[in-house]
């Protein structure tokens, strides 16, 4: 990588970061124990399908850190905070793994929020146990590993059915961007 497209790299990856701490404000619906409906994790993927999963990974870092700063951070604890901030948000850029692919950015969002939702899955099974409630969704919960699944799949499905659908609306008028064809 030439030094103009490190800092080109750089550059870009700041603005995605901050394009998704901005757009993280924009919640659709948020759950009482965190966990929200945005369309913040686009700006992550796209930066990842572009310049790959090593970038995409510490987009995805300092974009979880941003989270722990300024979103409230619903933690118990530094297992919590860590888990579901610092490394929840890293998988994000796992979507570089498909860097330059005509359908990168929809295999891209699908390893990525899969990633995140792994992440939080365990932490909640895990570290949010102990605040299991005895009901959720008008089901009796018997186990942590159960209401972990359904907590987190109630916001993680539709938020990646959400940066599915925005990447299909943008994919047409800027598929050189979202192929990285304009970076030389």
């Amino acid at each position: 990588m030439t030094k103009h497209n490190t800092t080109r790299m750089l550059c870009e990856g700041a603005m995605m970061v901050a394009a998704s701490q901005v757009l993280s404000f924009l919640k659709l619906y948020e759950l009482p124990n965190g966990g929200s409906l945005t369309p913040a994790m686009l700006p992550i993927i796209v930066f990842s399908i572009r310049w790959g999963w090593r970038s995409g990974l510490m987009a995805g870092f300092a974009f979880g850190l941003l989270q722990l700063m300024f979103d409230g951070a619903y933690a118990w604890g530094w297992q919590s905070m860590i888990g579901d901030y610092l490394l929840a948000f890293l998988p994000l850029g796992l979507a570089g793994v498909f860097k330059g692919q005509r359908m990168g950015v929809y295999f891209g969002t699908l390893l990525g929020c899969f990633g995140r939702f792994v992440i939080h899955y365990v932490v909640g099974a895990t570290v949010w146990a102990a605040y299991m409630p005895e009901e959720f969704f008008g089901m009796t919960m018997t186990t942590p590993w159960f209401y972990s699944l359904l907590y987190n799949a109630s916001y993680m499905v539709p938020n990646t059915i959400l940066t599915l659908l925005i990447a299909w609306a943008l994919y047409k008028p800027m598929k050189r961007f979202f192929l990285g064809d304009d970076i030389r």
